[in-house]
């Protein structure tokens, strides 16, 4: 029996050099060369931290930076969406509250357990030291819709629903005063958006409402921060015309009437040339075109991603 081919993200072994970048009074990002990104506010009494990195170890090494600027204590940790990746290491950060968007909190509970075991079993190294993970999946204490606003002091921070996106529930941390935005998974920079749980049709929308903030820096889910209003525009220019390319090749190949192998084997071929240079291009394509495809014939709404799934549709793409 012939041996299942290993996802995409399973070559890529290569740690990554971290960097810690403070972009105001307030603001830190936390990056790793298109690993998973960490944003930190540091106020006048607390800290938040908004995406928690994958392990409660792996969260250590953000709370090691934090130490090095503030001894505060870390109060809040806002989750932008719930993918594992983003929110299973919260409990490394020992904080007063977990928040998420009501919306985060109803994907947990649908599907947190199934989103667990798919990533861990997707992109390995992203999740070292697995056994810190406590068994339980990580719950917000503290839900909102839309707004909330919290106060570090007298330091504003705001986290807002802009609309659906990367997930239903995206919620971006907004320092007025600072200008300075944590978009999570809804802005990547040189690094491809995994859209597996995406609305398409909504996401460039929702883009130009963060756009409509006009911050001057910008940490993005994936890839370097962006400082100044001409990066900050070029990060969401690049995400969108990104969606807006997947979007444009799949609609096509369903109007023509082609099956999902066809239509994914012809994005692939469009897109490779301008964004295949993009961190984790390889390994998002195939959910990023199946969802896309889904969402134009018959699944307006995000189907659950098993493990089992994964394996299958992977197989079906790319076996």
């Amino acid at each position: 029996m012939a041996t299942p081919k290993q996802f995409a993200s399973h070559a890529d072994l290569k740690e990554k050099e971290v960097t810690f970048t403070r972009l105001s009074e307030h603001a830190y990002a936390y990056t790793a060369e298109g690993d998973p990104n960490t944003g930190i506010v540091v106020g006048d009494d607390a800290v938040l931290v908004a995406d928690t990195q994958a392990t409660p170890a792996m969260a250590q090494d953000v709370v090691r930076r934090i130490r090095e600027v503030t001894d505060k204590p870390i109060r809040y940790v806002v989750l932008t969406h719930y993918h594992a990746v983003r929110v299973l290491g919260a409990s490394g950060f020992n904080p007063q509250e977990v928040i998420s968007s009501q919306d985060t909190r109803d994907l947990i509970v649908e599907r947190g357990e199934q989103d667990k075991a798919s990533e861990i079993g997707r992109f390995p190294r992203l999740f070292r030291n697995v056994e810190s993970i406590p068994p339980r999946l990580t719950w917000p204490t503290m839900t909102f819709n839309k707004k909330m606003t919290l106060w570090l002091g007298k330091v504003e921070v705001q986290l807002l629903q802009l609309g659906r996106g990367h997930t239903k529930g995206d919620t971006v941390v907004w320092l007025p005063w600072d200008r300075v935005l944590l978009s999570g998974d809804l802005v990547e920079f040189d690094a491809t958006p995994y859209a597996g749980d995406a609305y398409f049709k909504d996401w460039p929308q929702t883009l130009e409402n963060v756009a409509a903030l006009k911050p001057t820096a910008l940490i993005p889910g994936r890839g370097p921060a962006l400082v100044g209003e001409e990066q900050v525009a070029a990060g969401l220019q690049a995400t969108a015309g990104f969606i807006a390319d997947v979007r444009g090749s799949v609609e096509a190949g369903v109007a023509a009437g082609k099956d999902l192998k066809t239509v994914y084997t012809e994005t692939f071929a469009k897109l490779k040339p301008k964004y295949g240079h993009w961190v984790i291009f390889d390994h998002c394509m195939p959910f990023d075109v199946t969802r896309c495809y889904d969402e134009l014939t018959r699944h307006p709404d995000p189907r659950i991603w098993t493990a089992e799934r994964d394996i299958e549709m992977w197989e079906a793409l790319e076996g």
